[in-house]
């Protein structure tokens, strides 16, 4: 595990085969009260070692249904995801508690349910002390350095995405950290909330014209 930042840690790069140019990767947090593992990725079941060298994880969320297509062996940690991605999930990790509402989950981590990408894609937001983290899964990710979406033709759905990117816009956050990057480019994104809502503005203005990203 690579550290991004104080308290953030970030499994190994793996290129997605069905979109090479675009790299995943799962993040560890660590935290007194218990560290959280957010996503999933190829590697995570390998660095089970050194995730336990960082304390273990106490509990893992998943952004959306996408990530759970590479299994979760490995990793003990209980799973939790929205329940609208909990069937998906469910084909391939054990669930082991599912969320629908906003909610604090403790202690300076929140779960955000942003439906859109699919329906039960969802961020969390962790003030670390440090920095204050937004997870965005695919919902919002870097593409070569720029913050696009990833409206899927036949499954996403484009008015309640919309949606969403109006409320992440009203979120404070210093740091993106989304599941997906574009491969030799970072995969975070230091910000602060006026450069973000630019940022959010343009992937509205996009998707309302009827692009995908």
């Amino acid at each position: 595990m690579e550290q991004l930042l104080p308290g953030v840690f970030a499994s190994p790069a793996e290129r997605l085969s069905f979109a090479p140019s675009t790299e995943v990767r799962a993040f560890l947090l660590q935290r007194p009260s218990g560290n959280l593992l957010v996503y999933n990725a190829p590697p995570v079941a390998q660095q089970a070692d050194a995730i336990g060298a960082l304390g273990g994880a106490a509990r893992r969320y998943l952004g959306h249904w996408h990530e759970a297509m590479f299994g979760c062996e490995g990793i003990t940690a209980p799973l939790h995801c929205h329940a609208d991605d909990r069937e998906e999930v469910a084909k391939r990790c054990a669930v082991e508690a599912i969320f629908a509402e906003r909610h604090r989950a403790e202690d300076g981590f929140e779960v955000i349910p942003i439906p859109g990408h699919t329906g039960g894609s969802t961020a969390y937001l962790w003030d670390s002390g440090k920095h204050r983290c937004l997870f965005t899964a695919d919902s919002v990710y870097l593409h070569e350095g720029e913050w696009v979406a990833a409206v899927l033709p036949g499954s996403s759905d484009r008015a309640t995405y919309l949606a969403s990117l109006e409320l992440l816009k009203g979120l404070d956050f210093d740091v993106l950290i989304p599941w997906a990057a574009s491969v030799g480019r970072p995969c975070i994104a230091t910000t602060d909330r006026a450069d973000a809502r630019v940022r959010l503005d343009a992937i509205i203005d996009r998707l309302r014209r009827g692009e995908d990203r």
